[in-house]
């Protein structure tokens, strides 16, 4: 018989130079029951599911607004309430997660039962404001419980290297709505649009909630068992790709993390960026048709668009792994403004191929930089409260939400295309240029890590 004295603990908390403690000794299989590959699958398949209602709307505008008498302005704005309610709940749903309130497969399941409802309204809503309740706040949050979600479990399965893998979720939110684009540009009319629109509530509920049923956050301080996180600390000075992306000093709380005043820098830079991004979903489309542009053009750009801006978000997530997370950012977000004048120009000279040329690389650009925030964020602040933490900098999308798409429907009535164009364009360099200063909270230089590397190692509270 094992007697108590013998029993191995389940897991010991370390203690790095900084104060940092890690929890080890734990295996993903322990605690899901499977591998961790789990939470990069099934929340990109959820994310693939959710990404309809934002990056196919573009291409069903034209016959909702047939449809139901509505103006484009009004069709725009039901969209900007979406992006609204969808930025805005990530805070408070992650709040509710770190605290045990509410856990990661609860909030995934209530997400897919609202963002389901949010496609019967915009069904079935015999006016404007019904449609904005439905669709603009019931899917909206929904769709964004789903993707806050997604996004921050995969950092707290992954926090040794996380770049790559939540690229890869993040990209979900682009590509996967690339058939639905087909389909309401070619499959789409007022005489079948309540059914397209049951059926694809319908196919966001079933797939989001089966996949949300699996979820699960691991402990506070989990770090996977074949990584050693003293080891892995060391390497974030002598290693030149981890010395990019050093790990958070310490976990920081949300108010903590806001006084560093790297937050609400990130904040801001991602208001700036995420509104060209929206007005670029929002309007390239509707552009496209305005000068003259086939159906074919006009879908194939946005389609285009959607695959680059997904898959980008995969390829900067791995690539920022190696270059640097802040180092990437930058790049990308400063191919975001430069396209935008790129997707004017051939506008201007109505060239089909140029068109579609700016529109894979302004697809590129416009999606990329969400996991990078995504990354930073834990980066900078740790995992612990990552899901608040990010929840907060995220929250700056319903600023510019409303910014891309209801305010630019504005600017693109009062300036018309050119001026909107281009005025996007200098918001997306301006917040390139923002991004130059962010800064790890907390990090000491170079030098004084290296002093301080080899020592200060405690292993306490060993417990099971």
């Amino acid at each position: 018989m094992t007697t108590a004295s013998t029993v191995r603990p389940a897991y010991r908390e370390v203690t790095d130079a900084n104060g940092r403690v890690y929890r080890v000794g734990e295996s993903a299989r322990d605690i899901l029951g499977g591998p961790r590959l789990l939470m990069v699958i099934l929340p990109w398949v959820a994310m693939m599911a959710i990404s309809v209602a934002e990056y196919a709307y573009g291409s069903a505008e034209e016959v909702l607004s047939d449809a139901h008498g509505w103006t484009s302005t009004n069709t725009f704005w039901v969209l900007g309430v979406w992006t609204v309610f969808q930025a805005a709940v990530a805070f408070p749903t992650g709040r509710l997660r770190e605290r045990g309130i509410l856990s990661a497969r609860g909030a995934t399941l209530i997400g897919a039962v609202l963002a389901g409802i949010g496609f019967f309204a915009l069904s079935h809503a015999p006016n404007v404001p019904l449609a904005i309740l439905g669709f603009g706040f019931f899917g909206g949050t929904g769709a964004g419980m789903v993707y806050s979600t997604c996004v921050n479990i995969v950092g707290k399965w992954y926090p040794e290297r996380r770049g790559g893998k939540t690229g890869f979720v993040n990209g979900g939110f682009a590509y996967g709505s690339v058939p639905m684009i087909f389909v309401f540009t070619y499959s789409f009319d007022a005489g079948n649009y309540h059914t397209v629109l049951d059926l694809v509530g319908v196919y966001v509920l079933i797939l989001v909630a089966i996949c949300g049923w699996f979820f699960k956050d691991p402990p506070k301080n989990w770090w996977p068992e074949e990584v050693d996180p003293i080891e892995h600390q060391k390497n974030a000075v002598s290693d030149k790709a981890q010395a990019k992306n050093p790990p958070a000093v310490r976990q920081y709380e949300p108010m903590e993390a806001i006084r560093t005043g790297m937050l609400p820098l990130m904040w801001f830079c991602l208001v700036l960026c995420s509104g060209v991004s929206i007005f670029g979903i929002s309007f390239q489309v509707p552009y496209a048709k305005d000068i003259g542009f086939g159906p074919l053009v006009a879908a194939s750009s946005m389609g285009i668009m959607s695959v680059i801006n997904g898959t980008g978000r995969g390829v900067t997530g791995w690539l920022s792994d190696r270059l640097g997370r802040k180092q990437t950012l930058i790049l990308v977000v400063a191919v975001e403004g430069l396209s935008q004048f790129g997707v004017l120009w051939a506008g201007d000279i109505r060239s089909e191929w140029l068109f579609l040329i700016f529109a894979f690389i302004s697809g590129f650009g416009g999606g990329a930089f969400f996991p990078m925030f995504a990354a930073l964020t834990p980066d900078y602040f740790g995992e612990n409260n990552n899901a608040q933490n990010y929840g907060l900098v995220y929250s700056s999308k319903l600023v510019g939400g409303l910014a891309g798409s209801g305010l630019g429907a504005t600017v693109v009535a009062a300036w018309g295309y050119s001026g909107a164009y281009a005025l996007a364009g200098c918001l997306g360099l301006a917040s390139a240029a923002l991004a130059l200063l962010l800064r790890q909270p907390g990090r000491p230089s170079a030098s004084r890590v290296r002093a301080g590397a080899g020592g200060a190692l405690q292993v306490s509270g060993e417990t099971v």
